[in-house]
């Protein structure tokens, strides 16, 4: 009874896998309009025009948008395998296939006694609700490098820190996979790799690290954690602009960089939590490496001075590797973050108008999604922090002082 209730849900999971992959796709390919913004201009236009220049053997050296470390050249120029199709038709169906990865990954080993389907449930229900978006960025491409990274972590560490060091110069995020990590041979093989693969784009192509300029002159993109203040401020007579910048949109003005400034302090105190972290925990387990790595991008995501809406793919991705262990404890967050997704598709592209214009419905959008993601972070860390540190052993209670008594005299 027990594996024909098991071979049902699996049938369930796939059935609805099969129709939410199928609506995505007929949105992508232009069969039906998801929105009045078209969210795939970014693979046409933005993609196509890279896809061209990097063709010649150079990064865009003078494109301010090309803010990616050299590996997401592999992504941009991966539709020149599929040469019988336009360019936006290959990268969707290999946006497709990263997807399809990212399932097989979780429902494999979901069947072991100690794992759990939960894990492909929250990947198929989470990805849907950020709309077609997810197959319009090379996003879900990384982030199946990164399940890869964590499913191999616990029995082969070598391939974990090889397909780690890989995703980080695809997108750099997938370097905090290493925070959970305990075992050498990972982070050896991470740097060998990550050396390896950033010498030989260094030597063939020029202008291969240009993005960290792009990266250091950033402002406060306008579906951040710190862009409420300048929503709110805007009700108030704060005198700044809305403006596309750098490839994204943001507020440009008074303060600004104080907001911005206060972003990278929010990065450093969580990078301080991790490594104190890191420092105490003493109870490992199987988990303890996805949960890890869930909350470490957490943190850093919602600190960030940009939360683009197709960063959620990044957390679904890794909230569905988490709560595919039986025993992990981030049910709460994952949720969360699949709530955030839902709420992320009704502020981009549904909102986004309200949203660059700051109107009540669309700071209220942002104040969801945000506080979310927040809430999320912040119960990932102290359910990370409680299964892994031991408390501190409780100071002894002072012992009575037993007085001896005087002898009496006869």
């Amino acid at each position: 009874m027990e594996t024909k209730g098991a071979g049902r849900s699996l049938a369930w999971l796939l059935a609805t896998w099969v129709v939410t992959r199928a609506v995505l796709l007929l949105f992508v390919f232009g069969v039906y309009a998801f929105s009045d913004l078209d969210v795939t201009s970014d693979v046409s236009v933005i993609y196509r025009g890279w896809y061209e220049v990097l063709r010649q053997g150079t990064f865009p050296l003078d494109d301010v948008t090309w803010q990616y470390p050299p590996a997401a050249a592999l992504a941009i120029l991966s539709p020149a395998a599929l040469p019988f199709l336009s360019y936006a038709h290959a990268f969707f169906l290999l946006a497709f296939l990263a997807d399809v990865a990212v399932m097989a990954l979780l429902v494999y080993p979901g069947r072991r006694p100690d794992r759990s389907l939960r894990g492909a449930w929250v990947w198929v229900a989470g990805v849907p609700l950020l709309g077609p978006t997810v197959y319009a960025r090379y996003d879900v491409m990384v982030t199946a490098v990164a399940v890869a990274a964590l499913v191999a972590g616990v029995r082969h560490p070598r391939v974990m820190g090889a397909l780690t060091a890989l995703g980080a110069l695809l997108k750099v995020w997938p370097a905090l996979l290493l925070v959970g990590c305990f075992r050498r041979r990972a982070w050896v093989s991470a740097a060998v790799t990550a050396s390896g693969i950033a010498a030989l784009f260094a030597v063939s192509m020029p202008g291969a690290f240009a993005f960290l300029t792009f990266q250091r002159d950033r402002g406060t993109e306008v579906e951040s954690l710190g862009a409420l203040v300048f929503h709110v401020a805007r009700h108030f007579g704060w005198q700044g602009q809305v403006l596309l910048n750098y490839g994204s949109v943001e507020f440009l003005g008074p303060h600004v960089n104080l907001v911005s400034t206060a972003a990278l302090a929010l990065t450093g105190a969580a990078f301080g939590w991790l490594l104190l972290w890191r420092l105490r925990a003493a109870r490992r387990a199987p988990h303890t490496l996805a949960e890890a790595a869930f909350t470490a991008v957490l943190m850093f995501t919602v600190t960030s001075r940009v939360i683009s809406p197709q960063y959620l793919v990044w957390l679904v991705g890794l909230a569905a590797v988490c709560v595919s262990y039986r025993a992990s404890r981030m049910g709460a967050p994952a949720l969360m973050v699949v709530a955030a997704a839902f709420a992320t598709v009704l502020e981009f592209p549904f909102g986004f108008a309200h949203v660059v214009t700051s109107d009540r419905y669309g700071v209220l959008l942002l104040a969801v999604r945000n506080g979310l993601l927040v809430a999320a972070s912040l119960t990932a860390a102290r359910r990370l922090w409680r299964s892994t540190v031991p408390p501190a052993p409780a100071a002894p209670l002072p012992q009575p002082s037993r007085r001896r008594k005087a002898p009496v005299s006869p």
